[in-house]
């Protein structure tokens, strides 16, 4: 995969395949119904992934690295944005820290790109760019998201990541966040669900954030409504659109690495 529809990122590179739910966000993961349509094309890297239960498709726990597509980003000799794993989590717990020092050699031998690692595993992110990797790399950013209060935790752990951008992507979200802290954060995501089972958005969330994104000027980033507008009707993604305030959002970190 390479080119995507995500519009914060430019490109999708997925060294690592397979995952498992880890909370309430995970439940509509795009990523388990693509990886089934994968595997029907008779993609290789996906078979095994995913399993029915009952009218759902969900993940089997099964893990694959692929050492192959570590050589994708040297292939692109344009400058870009990547999303690294976004079929998977690059610090779930059954990929080894060897694999993960080989997709950090990557990005170190590619400094022309910026790479975006998202993981709902901030603890052992924290403990492996700590105490494995040890460096910080000026084209890494390193998030994790949060979908409601519930796990809110997860930015204390991000806060202990060294990195040159930290970032937080609230999508999908599904409840409110609170005053989080967004001390040493630089960027947030926000979005709605989308599909059909998709869970209604507030404007009152997205406010709660967007008020923490000025405190602490963290750069704001509105992704969609999703399936449900903000007048809480069911529309289409494309109908609900991208608008919050009269405008859309679509602000970038420009933070300086911090340590």
């Amino acid at each position: 995969m390479a080119e995507t529809q995500i519009e914060w990122t430019d490109a999708t590179w997925n060294p690592v395949a397979g995952c498992t739910i880890m909370s309430a966000g995970c439940t509509n993961c795009y990523a388990m119904a693509m990886a089934k349509r994968l595997e029907a094309m008779h993609v290789d890297k996906y078979v095994g992934l995913t399993r029915t239960s009952g009218a759902r498709t969900v993940w089997t726990g099964v893990v694959r690295e692929d050492e192959a597509a570590l050589l994708i980003p040297h292939t692109w000799k344009k400058p870009r944005k990547i999303f690294v794993n976004s079929m998977s989590d690059l610090f779930h717990d059954s990929v080894t820290d060897e694999f993960i020092l080989k997709v950090w050699q990557v990005m170190r031998d590619t400094p022309h790109h910026n790479y975006q690692i998202l993981t709902k595993r901030p603890d052992r992110m924290a403990t492996v760019v700590r105490q494995v990797i040890g460096e910080v790399l000026p084209n890494v950013w390193l998030g994790t998201s949060i979908e409601n209060g519930a796990v809110a935790e997860r930015v204390d752990h991000l806060r202990q990541v060294p990195a040159a951008i930290r970032f937080i992507s609230f999508e999908p979200l599904i409840g409110s966040v609170g005053a989080i802290d967004l001390t040493n954060i630089h960027w947030a995501i926000v979005g709605g669900e989308s599909g059909k089972s998709a869970r209604p958005i507030q404007e009152e969330w997205i406010d709660e954030i967007y008020g923490r994104c000025l405190d602490h000027e963290t750069a704001f980033f509105f992704k969609q409504w999703g399936t449900w507008g903000k007048d809480n009707k069911r529309r289409s993604k494309k109908a609900n659109g991208r608008e919050y305030k009269g405008r859309t959002w679509d602000q970038m970190p420009t933070h300086p690495a911090v340590l």
